[in-house]
């Protein structure tokens, strides 16, 4: 018998720009409720000069505002309809959750944590990219019960994971047609002593232009060939880490960064990390080098032991 149901959810956007959100249905006693001290730390908008894109500001605004400390309220027989429909989905039938740390040094636009209590004791599901098969409908039926959208599948669908679009090597896919891309905004920054990260490119596709340490004309096929060339769409895949996952960076005071990418229709990719690269980075970095004669992607701040096995790494992903 189902006792409880917390779904922790995890939005991130630029650094200090994240919503932290448990949702508790406690069928015990009939009610459910927001966790208002998930929301963590960092709570509050950075005030930025220039920005690529403001796409995420809506929807971090909207995901603050709608979590309130009001407890909603529910029947007997209301509950017993809602489990019935639970376990009819099977919603976590077969299903393969992925790693969960609570210091992730790579982090992602969305992360969710669904932890299931009953009489028998409790299991708990972890999901970036790898979403439950029927967690759309799961997301309606919540809908039906309580009246709003408790997954926010209305910004689920404006966020670049799996649950919506298929992420290719050469881009990011809907209903089979490749989203243009509008914007590009990359920031690396020293996290001790404390820097406000400010970003150190911005490229606007629609005017064809490149701002920050480069202020130049955008050449659109080289960049849009890079992107495709270094895999850079599927560094939110977990198979991208590889070198994360076997070693710390030696300098766990060093650089954070961030990129993010938005599309036509105002869908975002986003990834930050913490000292920490996706393998293929480094290989990456060393072409802008040779095209720009710039250390862009800073990877001259990457330890020589760590600058091995991003080598390693990111030469076995690019020459399948």
């Amino acid at each position: 018998m189902i006792e409880k149901i917390e779904i922790t959810q995890r939005f991130n956007f630029k650094r200090l720009n994240r919503h932290y959100e448990c949702f508790t249905i406690d069928f015990s006693n009939n009610s459910a409720y927001y966790k208002i001290s998930e929301r963590g730390s960092g709570d509050k908008f950075l005030t930025e000069s220039e920005l690529c894109d403001g796409s995420w500001c809506d929807i971090l605004s909207d995901l603050r505002r709608r979590m309130t400390s009001e407890i909603h309220r529910f029947s007997s027989e209301e509950a017993l309809t809602f489990l019935d429909e639970f376990h009819a989905l099977d919603l976590f039938g077969d299903f393969e959750g992925e790693d969960f740390r609570y210091f992730e040094k790579i982090e992602l636009v969305y992360s969710c944590i669904v932890i299931i209590y009953s009489t028998d004791g409790y299991a708990e599901y972890s999901f970036k990219n790898n979403f439950p098969k029927n967690w759309i409908r799961f997301g309606e039926i919540l809908h039906d019960f309580f009246g709003f959208d408790v997954l926010h599948l209305n910004y689920q669908s404006q966020l670049a994971t799996p649950l919506y679009f298929d992420i290719e090597t050469d881009g990011v896919y809907f209903d089979g047609e490749k989203l243009a891309l509008k914007a590009l905004e990359f920031g690396h920054y020293r996290a001790y002593p404390y820097d406000v990260p400010k970003p150190r490119l911005m490229v606007n596709f629609k005017d064809c232009t490149v701002r920050g340490y480069l202020d130049c004309e955008l050449d659109e096929e080289l960049l849009l060939d890079l992107l495709g060339r270094y895999h850079v769409y599927m560094w939110i895949f977990d198979a991208y880490h590889k070198k994360s996952d076997v070693r710390d960076p030696d300098d766990l005071e060093g650089y954070d960064w961030y990129l993010e990418m938005v599309f036509e229709g105002d869908v975002i990719w986003h990834i930050f990390g913490y000292n920490d690269y996706p393998d293929t980075y480094v290989h990456l970095g060393r072409e802008v080098i040779n095209i720009t004669g710039m250390d862009l992607l800073e990877i001259a701040t990457i330890s020589g032991d760590d600058l091995n096995l991003f080598e390693k790494f990111g030469s076995e992903i690019l020459s399948k």
